[in-house]
């Protein structure tokens, strides 16, 4: 492998592909490699939330709670399909938070980000409520506010598509070694899924490592020590059988100033989460420890009329998050705003470093890098995916996200009326418009091949091997989708069976 690049990106997460997908339609020649899968790592293990941190108000991060806020409905209105509106359940806790602290909080979060489409907080009662009937009988009223979710891993591969789109290069299973200066270039050691290793040319690298961006920048020689530095904060969060029957989330507040939420998941589940706990060793060992399950259950079991004991968990997932390290002591207190740290030598051959962030504001983070690329590469192209839909996203109704995706919805019935409606939902979800790429000339059930279970066909592994990146029976089952969750061991071994391999750490 040998190749030139303007731009060469390191970290496959959404920090990396954000910008990817940015540069390249902007007209640079970009090159990004990812050690294992899209999404690997803390991008697909968040608590699925497009939100503005409600919690940060406490911190007075009211910039990053702002721009958080205006990203929301932006990324709502670029992927309807993908994105959804999302009411939570705040109960008032006599012991915790004034009632009156509370709701200045909602009302400064109602306004401070220009919320036009979502709706406005509210209080609520519990009392005589299907809302309150899963709480104890203590938690009488509260408050109900808006944020929206979203299929982290999902949106990862959506970025990614959007920049192979603009003709960027997406390399996944690719380790990137070394980088040096070289005269006018950046010559770049990686090694390929066969072991070979090849060279790239760059203007310019992006250092988006997530966690491992400090060892990242340790091995671009001749680039001055770093004045920033991450701090690594795992979060945990427990899957359990669905608690209760309405659409809602909860937000439960704890008494160390930490708080969880228990999420509506993948139609028969609960999600909660999440912890934010210190994290000295390799990120991709992270899983949630006893310690941690044990506080989830008992948080959420604090509210919840029906016990949730560690037995009751059916999968759990831990993502290490890089966090800036602002000189907080306390992980649940630590910034989650990001630092771009930019590199040059004479001028020139810059190298820029993202430190911190989070999911919601990954758009804005990829302008601002590219911002602070461009005086020293000299492009001149503005920002433009603030308003130009992801794929799949293209469903009109630009104003009325939840109407479009809902006439989306009625239109693939109409089409492919031979699928089961769990399949149909799922699939619009999923791909929005592009499902119908994935359907093209398929006129019956038995045309999407074998039924794997759960409603995953052998027409979907297919596509999902030949447009994202797909690899292993992991990539399909635990970010590509959720379908693993659903399926028996049996089912799992089938996928594993027809694709050839599970995941790279096991075979």
């Amino acid at each position: 492998m040998s190749d030139t690049c303007d731009l060469f990106i390191i970290g496959g997460g959404i920090n990396g592909v954000g910008i990817a997908r940015d540069a390249a339609g902007r007209g640079l020649k970009v090159i990004l490699v990812e050690k294992n899968d899209l999404a690997s790592a803390t991008s697909s293990n968040s608590s699925k939330l497009i939100h503005g941190g409600l919690r940060y108000l406490e911190h007075y991060e009211f910039g990053l709670v702002r721009e958080s806020l205006q990203e929301r409905e932006r990324l709502w209105k670029i992927a309807p399909h993908l994105i959804r509106p999302l009411r939570f359940l705040l109960p008032f806790h006599k012991e915790l938070r004034p009632a009156f602290i509370l709701r200045i909080g909602l009302f400064i979060y109602d306004y401070i980000g220009g919320r036009k489409l979502l709706p406005a907080s509210k209080s609520v009662k519990f009392t005589g409520s299907p809302l309150g009937t899963p709480l104890h009988e203590g938690f009488v009223k509260g408050f109900e506010y808006s944020d929206c979710w979203v299929d982290d891993a999902r949106l990862v591969v959506l970025n990614a598509i959007s920049a192979f789109e603009q003709s960027a290069q997406i390399l996944t299973r690719h380790t990137f070694t070394s980088a040096k200066r070289e005269g006018n270039h950046w010559k770049i050691s990686v090694i390929g899924p066969d072991g070979k290793e090849g060279q790239i040319i760059a203007k310019a690298i992006v250092n988006a490592a997530g966690p491992w961006v400090t060892e990242a920048l340790d091995a671009c020689a001749r680039a001055k020590p770093s004045t920033s530095k991450t701090k690594l904060v795992k979060g945990s969060h427990i899957i359990v059988p669905k608690l209760y029957n309405h659409d809602r989330a909860y937000t439960f507040q704890s008494g160390d100033n930490r708080i969880i939420f228990a999420i509506p998941y993948e139609n028969n589940y609960t999600l909660i989460g999440t912890t934010d706990t210190p994290y000295k060793t390799d990120p991709s060992k992270a899983e949630a420890d006893s310690t941690e399950v044990d506080y989830l259950c008992m948080l959420a079991s604090t509210y919840f009329k029906q016990d949730i004991i560690p037995s009751d968990v059916v999968w759990s997932y831990s993502g290490v998050r890089p966090l800036y390290d602002d000189g907080t002591s306390e992980a649940s207190q630590a910034t989650r705003d990001y630092v771009l740290e930019i590199d040059t030598q004479d001028g020139s051959l810059p190298i820029l470093s993202v430190f911190g962030g989070k999911i919601t504001t990954y758009r804005r983070l990829a302008e601002d890098a590219l911002a602070k690329l461009a005086p020293i590469m000299g492009f001149r192209k503005k920002g433009w995916t603030g308003t130009v839909s992801l794929p799949g996203g293209d469903l009109g109704h630009w104003q009325d996200p939840t109407r479009a995706f809902d006439d989306f919805k009625a239109e693939l019935r109409l089409k492919a009326p031979w699928l089961p409606n769990h399949v149909h939902d799922r699939l619009a979800r999923s791909y929005g418009t592009r499902v119908f790429d994935l359907l093209g000339g398929v006129t019956n059930l038995k045309d999407m091949g074998q039924d794997f279970g759960a409603g995953l066909y052998a027409r979907e592994i297919e596509f999902l091997k030949t447009h994202e990146w797909a690899i292993t029976a992991e990539d399909i089952l635990w970010r590509r989708s959720k379908l693993g969750l659903h399926m028996s061991e049996a089912e799992r071994q089938a996928v594993k069976d027809y694709v050839g391999c599970y995941s790279e750490t096991n075979e």
